[in-house]
């Protein structure tokens, strides 16, 4: 191997470390230098050295009273640049919150990103939670959620094949499909239906259906969601139907139109 070859992988490495660092700041709300070490399972020398470098460009804020580090500004700066580049519309947002209320369920809007689709606004309510891992950012488990069928029921074989990876798929819930045979079959009835079901494969006891969202040349930009127990959704499935498809269409037109505010 190489000098130039230890070199990349030792910058890469780096690059791991430190944003290991920012995560278990970030999850534990702020963290000594012995914390961080302990939770990354890094020399505390290390640790010094790679929390130095992100003080000195401000991803990092030192709480000298408390001997401890919190997220810095930096941060904040990029998150503004992010939903900035995703740019859900207000109006789109409104719709959303009126569907939330409409089915009394938890409602998602998720937009494609390259290969992925992202949860990008979410509204539920103290009676109508959320499904608990789902929040702005989540992208994972598109086999098994109403949001990622939608994607991929929009896939030609050989991106989905890029997509799905090995079989046996990940478990999630009860009702989780593993196999690539049994999910190409259901993706063909999402793809003739425009409607994604999924019930109890991702999270035991939950119920989540999805519709295509769609933008210039009925290319799908993304989709919108709802979620809710499989008790209360069950009975009421072509109600939930028809009141995504009024959300998907009128999300639709809105990015048709090209506005991105």
């Amino acid at each position: 191997m190489s000098i130039v070859d230890d070199d990349v992988r030792n910058r890469a490495g780096s690059v791991h470390r430190t944003l290991q660092i920012l995560e278990t700041v970030a999850a534990r709300g702020g963290a000594s230098a012995k914390e961080i070490a302990e939770a990354i399972d890094l020399p505390l020398p290390t640790v010094y050295r790679l929390v130095r470098e992100l003080l000195d460009s401000e991803y990092l804020v030192h709480i000298r009273e408390e001997r401890r580090f919190e997220l810095g500004y930096k941060l904040h700066e990029l998150a503004l640049s992010l939903h900035q580049q995703i740019g859900v519309p207000r109006a789109v947002r409104g719709e959303i919150a009126a569907l939330h209320e409409r089915l009394d369920a938890a409602a998602y809007l998720a937009v494609h990103r390259g290969s992925q689709i992202v949860v990008v606004h979410t509204v539920d309510s103290p009676r109508a939670p959320r499904l608990t891992p789902i929040a702005f950012g989540f992208h994972e488990a598109a086999h098994a959620t109403a949001l990622g069928k939608i994607l991929l029921a929009d896939m030609d074989e050989e991106q989905r094949d890029r997509h799905l990876g090995e079989e046996p798929f990940r478990r999630h819930g009860p009702g989780t499909i593993t196999t690539r045979h049994d999910l190409d079959v259901q993706l063909r009835v999402v793809a003739d239906s425009g409607i994604a079901w999924e019930i109890e494969e991702f999270e035991a006891g939950s119920m989540c259906a999805a519709a295509a969202v769609r933008g210039a040349s009925g290319v799908v930009v993304g989709s919108v969601a709802v979620s809710s127990t499989t008790e209360r959704f069950e009975a009421r499935r072509p109600e939930v139907e028809r009141e995504l498809r009024l959300t998907a269409s009128a999300a639709s037109r809105y990015y048709r139109s090209g506005h991105t505010r």
